[in-house]
């Protein structure tokens, strides 16, 4: 039976794959898509989910505009991400609306409604999942698992310490983090070791799907923007973050993963963000986060391959 899903997204151009991998799997069912400030704005975010989901001919799948600013500090320079993502997909204009009720809303009401059997994929800034568990912290007990795209162990890509997801909204990141429910992250440390070559591309856009010529095209264009602003130890390839968060619910052994300690920094001007993980034996505070260390690459591809090429 596939795994119910809704995928949190801040829609740039990894985003935009992990939509369509969740989309097009016959392992998935993707309950919904809300869409959060990160990459761009809400409004473009927004925009970009619902013109992947008219791209590949999903316009059933509900989208739902969430938060458009950080909880508690302005939205900072997106650096690189400005770069790498730009405003808007390179894609034909949205002609499906978004719902009318606000994500934040939606998920509260999802979640109450649901029989605890929707796994919550966040590869955005994790400004809607807090916002909705403040509002109403019963929703917490209904979600099975949360997979997060974010957070850093060797070293960050916003700043030196923090990864761009958590950098965003660190107040937001920690209150996921310590809701207590089981967690999966899908750090840098992993998705690092996972990239998609030029040469990917080229045996993507050969399929010849709609899907995979989008990915192929939007990957391209990830890897010139990671050329010139923090090339990988891999020539001419990029990350696909978010996507690895989805293929991991459909194949968890995509990941290696330990169960560790995470706590995330929100006061310090030079660390705020950073994801603070405890790898000692007897680590301070009980250990919280199902964190990736290492990734499947190949594997990745494969699933790449295999699902958008349907």
């Amino acid at each position: 039976m596939p795994t119910k899903i809704i995928l949190d997204v801040d829609t740039g151009t990894d985003d935009a794959v992990a939509l369509m991998v969740a989309a097009l799997s016959p392992d998935i069912e993707l309950v919904g898509a809300t869409a959060v400030n990160g990459n761009t704005g809400v409004d473009e975010t927004t925009e970009n989910t619902l013109r992947v989901f008219d791209l590949i001919g999903r316009p059933d799948i509900p989208v739902f505009r969430g938060m458009a600013a950080p909880m508690l500090r302005p939205q900072g320079d997106r650096g690189m991400a400005a770069v790498i993502h730009r405003d808007l997909l390179d894609l034909p204009a949205a002609r499906t609306p978004a719902r009318p009720q606000h994500a934040v809303d939606w998920l509260v009401d999802t979640y109450l409604a649901s029989e605890g059997d929707i796994t919550l994929v966040a590869v955005g800034p994790l400004t809607n999942v807090a916002m909705a568990l403040l509002k109403e912290p019963r929703m917490a007990e209904r979600i099975p698992e949360i997979v997060i795209m974010g957070g850093a162990h060797e070293s960050g890509n916003r700043t030196a310490s923090a990864e761009y997801n958590f950098w965003v909204d660190p107040e937001a990141a920690r209150i996921v983090v310590e809701c207590g429910r089981p967690i999966r992250m899908v750090p840098l440390d992993a998705t690092h070791r996972a990239p998609v070559s030029l040469e990917d591309c080229a045996r993507l856009r050969a399929l010849g799907t709609v899907a995979a010529t989008a990915t192929a095209a939007i990957v391209e264009q990830r890897i010139h923007g990671y050329n010139a602003t923090q090339p990988m130890a891999g020539a001419s390839s990029a990350p696909v973050h978010d996507a690895l968060a989805v293929c991991a619910v459909i194949e968890p052994s995509v990941l290696t993963t330990r169960l560790i300690r995470v706590d995330v920094e929100t006061t310090s001007p030079l660390a705020a963000g950073r994801t603070i993980c405890d790898v000692r034996p007897t680590p301070d505070g009980i250990p919280n986060i199902k964190f990736a260390f290492d990734a499947d690459g190949p594997r990745f591809v494969e699933m790449l391959v295999d699902i958008l090429g349907r």
